[in-house]
């Protein structure tokens, strides 16, 4: 990363690290659940059993010749890393390249039945048609009893926290403690977000780069109605997935689910979701999915394409773990490497809001780190019982 001292790429092959359970254990999983979504027929059926070997005994195999995106991953490194075992390559190249093998073996690219089917569909509508969701949106109706700036706060922590908490809705999250007596938020620098966002500034573009759909994109767009509708942000661009990727990633059919979700539902809510369903018809609100939203690198090698729209922006918030990992590199920094250092290549102001579930981490005080330590060894790092709100302005 520029600017920063070296240190070492997350790879997967150390035994009993996150990584290797991730590629031993949790891809195999995908491939059965993928597997038993739909009714595949027998050539779909075969392509997944065989990644299904492949991806944990054997290397990693080129896309065929005539797909579609073979220039770009190329460009991306497949061919540096064709023939090697998956365990041994970067974690973040590798863990990336296993959904857009398995997009090939279920067909998503190939004129046909299975064109454009998202794989992973089943279960981010039964998440977004849980009874959770009625219970987590009926929860807005409190949220009008707030001063203001509580508001504020209470959305920055539903978007934060995504569907771990009634949406992060209790205020105290962000003062109680883990079960290992350890401040929930390792780090947290909402005051200089909301610095950044001065209210009734119609020239503030937001951009928000998302992860995970369903019960997590809902409360990412709670977040953009409420700035837009109070004025704290007078434009936003929501950038999502332009194809299915990591389990539940948002795709843009998964944004128009959770505003008609929205939309559909009781009270305060639905006006959330009338505020989001005009903000997209009047462009105050847009949707984007640039390719470089599904490439296996850090956001530091970004095209220059996409720099260019993200110098524009206000503030560029990037949610969740794997855009953490891409954001700041998916190292093993030690973790009081100053956040602002590892991002100083990003072309505007940026800020992260993560819940930990990688072992990537930047930014801590040597003092919180040394609590952690203390009461949890390392597993503060991976479990989602920690989150930080990190800003570089």
């Amino acid at each position: 990363m520029p600017h920063t001292p070296a240190a070492p790429v997350i790879l997967g092959n150390e035994p009993g690290s996150f990584p290797h359970s991730v590629l031993a254990d949790r891809h195999p999983a995908i491939i059965r659940q993928v597997r038993e979504a739909f009714p595949y027929g027998p050539g779909q059926r075969d392509a997944l059993d065989a990644l299904l070997a492949n991806c944990t005994k054997g290397t990693i195999e080129p896309l065929p010749a005539d797909a579609h995106d073979g220039d770009r991953w190329r460009a991306w490194g497949m061919d540096t890393y064709a023939g090697r075992p998956w365990f041994d390559v970067p974690w973040l190249w590798s863990e990336s390249y296993f959904y857009r093998q398995l997009l090939h073996a279920v067909d998503h690219f190939t004129p046909g039945l299975w064109q454009g089917i998202d794989p992973f569909r089943p279960a981010k509508l039964a998440e977004l048609d849980a009874p959770e969701t009625d219970a987590e949106l009926a929860a807005l109706d409190d949220l009008a009893r707030l001063p203001a700036a509580d508001q504020a706060q209470a959305l920055l922590h539903g978007s934060l926290w995504g569907n771990r908490a009634d949406l992060g809705f209790r205020l105290s999250a962000a003062h109680g403690t883990t079960p290992a007596d350890t401040p929930p938020l390792v780090a947290d620098d909402s005051e200089a977000l909301w610095s950044l966002l001065p209210p009734a500034d119609p020239d503030t573009l937001l951009c928000l780069i998302a992860d995970n759909a369903g019960r997590e994109l809902v409360p990412d767009l709670l977040l953009i109605a409420h700035l837009l509708d109070r004025g704290r942000v007078g434009r936003a661009v929501l950038h999502v997935k332009p194809y299915p990727y990591y389990v539940s990633d948002a795709t843009p059919a998964d944004v128009l689910d959770a505003v008609r979700r929205l939309r559909s539902a009781q009270g305060a809510a639905a006006a959330f979701g009338e505020v989001l369903w005009t903000a997209l018809t009047d462009g105050r609100l847009t949707v984007r999915a640039h390719p470089f939203s599904c490439a296996p690198l850090p956001y530091a090698r970004m095209p220059d394409d996409l720099r260019a729209e993200l110098a524009r922006a206000t503030v560029t918030v990037l949610k969740g773990d794997l855009n953490y990992r891409r954001l700041v590199g998916d190292h093993r920094w030690p973790p009081t490497t100053p956040f602002a250092d590892v991002t100083a290549y990003f072309p505007g102001p940026v800020a992260a809001l993560r819940t930990l579930k990688s072992d990537a981490i930047t930014g801590l005080d040597a003092r919180t780190e040394a609590t952690l330590v203390a009461a949890e060894e390392q597993r503060w790092r991976t479990g989602g019982t920690h989150a930080l709100i990190q800003v570089r302005g």
